[in-house]
């Protein structure tokens, strides 16, 4: 039986989520909106590229929650942007009130899922969706650290001249230009520490064109990205479809590592069938550690918020 995912969220991210599927062609696809006609155009438009692609893949387009039933991995990426006028709590308590009924949703007809939270603001949501649902950490994982440590990379290999293959290097924390962690200590290029291929001055450069990305391209686009942010959440959702066991930068609910309880930070983590089989706790700088502790209680700060 082939493998199921349903991506909740026609847009811009969502569809393209659902192309980088078919092109891999290892599962079938829902893509699942509220908007009537937006995710079967989007399905039919796809599903046309298929021959082209040699792909079996199946995507299904839908309003009717029925259709994803038995979904082996869900991709919540339904919510809404930031708009003049609102204030973070009316941001939060917005978004909170759509991904807790996603989640609750979802997981009446895929009992058995792993979800992967993607919407906004992404670490808030991971604990909501956790409530709403009461699932253990495993089964709920937040896309965010796969996304900031790819422009990490990005730029590293972009201010060396070198291949983005030999660049090894990740971003912890929270996912917000203030609470990321850019993990240079554990940075390298081709084997060799970033710390002896740059100067001190240049890597602070690169961590904080890291932390601004996200605003570089809202400023050039007008919008937020979707193209990247796609491929990174794709990455998570196939380690856990393949079982293969890599270790990723994602957001996890934490249960004493790093001297954390009781809140989603980035950490690397291992992802399986399984979802979550285990949070990889390295040694770290103590400025980086301190740097998850305030990501930890700047999550807990924004849940607060909601109502």
């Amino acid at each position: 039986m082939r493998r199921k995912v349903t991506v909740v969220g026609a847009g811009a991210t969502g569809g393209s989520m659902a192309q980088i599927l078919l092109e891999k062609g290892y599962c079938d696809v829902v893509l699942m909106d509220v908007i009537q006609g937006l995710p079967q155009g989007k399905a039919l438009d796809l599903g046309h590229a298929a021959p082209l692609i040699g792909s079996d893949t199946r995507i299904t387009g839908t309003n009717d929650w029925k259709d994803t039933a038995g979904s082996d991995v869900v991709l919540i990426t339904s919510g809404v942007p930031r708009k003049p006028g609102m204030s973070r709590e009316d941001l939060v308590n917005t978004n909170a009130g759509i991904v807790r009924e996603v989640a609750k949703t979802a997981l009446q007809h895929s009992p058995d899922t792993t979800i992967i939270q993607f919407a906004n603001p992404m670490d808030a949501m991971c604990m909501v969706a956790k409530q709403a649902t009461g699932l253990p950490r495993n089964r709920i994982i937040g896309q965010g650290g796969m996304l900031d440590s790819t422009r990490f990379r990005t730029f590293i290999a972009w201010e060396l001249g070198v291949s983005v293959k030999d660049v090894d290097a990740y971003v912890l924390g929270g996912h917000t230009d203030v609470t990321m962690v850019p993990i240079v200590s554990h940075a390298l290029v081709g084997g060799v520490p970033l710390r002896q291929l740059l100067p001190r001055e240049r890597i602070e450069a690169l961590v904080d064109r890291t932390r601004k990305a996200g605003t570089e391209i809202v400023g050039l686009l007008g919008t937020s990205a979707w193209y990247s942010p796609a491929w990174a959440t794709i990455e998570m959702a196939e380690s856990i479809l393949l079982d293969r066991k890599r270790i990723l930068p994602c957001a996890v609910y934490l249960e004493g590592e790093y001297g954390i309880r009781d809140a989603y930070v980035g950490v690397l983590a291992q992802l399986g069938a399984g979802g979550v089989e285990k949070v990889i706790e390295v040694e770290l700088d103590p400025e980086e550690v301190e740097g998850l502790r305030k990501a930890a209680s700047a999550v807990c700060e924004l849940v607060g918020l909601v109502k």
